[in-house]
């Protein structure tokens, strides 16, 4: 034997033919047994492997959580309201545009505006709700209540608004821009010109 290629039979060293021993009816039950409790085995690593797949396969994922009421509203200043009474009686209306982009709906809680000497008032009144993929008009009425303590030229006014939806309450400051500040600049000088600060 070189130990490369298979065992070749050497001298005396062919399989016998050898007839088979008679068996009894004790091996034959063994042997039945033996065959049962082999494919038991088989079926049980076969249940086992497909447990370890169903326990291991990707689970899908869950959907994404609605967006912060913030993240998906936007306000836009429109326009001095018509019809309104005006600052000369101390008021100043005025238009701004809330669209829900994405989301829930979400419902508006509270209105309000950062100067002490102004009240603040809205048609409709809050809280309402507006739904997904929509626009509200919304009617704001600023009251001058001290002129003292109204601003003089108020820089980047803003509106403080609270939102709510299936996510989360904030409390938002919306920069409404230069046309809003200008429109209420001339709103407080005619409702507070006169007034001697």
């Amino acid at each position: 034997m070189t130990g490369i290629g298979p065992v070749e039979p050497g001298e005396d060293t062919r399989v016998r033919d050898t007839p088979p021993r008679p068996r009894g009816r004790l091996a034959l039950r063994y042997d039945r047994h033996r065959r049962t409790v082999l494919a038991s085995g088989a079926v049980l690593v076969v249940l086992a492997g497909g447990g370890y797949l169903y326990a291991s396969r990707s689970q899908p994922q869950p959907a994404p959580p609605p967006p912060y009421p913030s993240q998906a509203v936007d306000l836009v200043y429109v326009a001095p309201a018509t019809g309104s009474r005006g600052a000369t009686a101390g008021a100043y209306s005025f238009t701004v545009l809330l669209s829900v982009r994405s989301g829930p709906p979400v419902t508006v809680t509270r209105l309000t505006q950062p100067y002490d000497g102004l009240s603040v008032t809205s048609s409709p009144a809050a809280p309402f709700q507006t739904k997904s993929h929509s626009a509200r008009k919304i009617i704001v009425t600023l009251r001058v209540t001290e002129c003292e303590k109204a601003p003089r030229n108020p820089g980047l006014p803003f509106l403080d608004v609270t939102l709510r939806n299936a996510r989360a309450i904030e409390a938002h400051s919306f920069i409404l821009g230069a046309r809003y500040a200008q429109d209420l600049s001339r709103a407080l000088e005619v409702a507070c010109g006169n007034d001697s600060r």
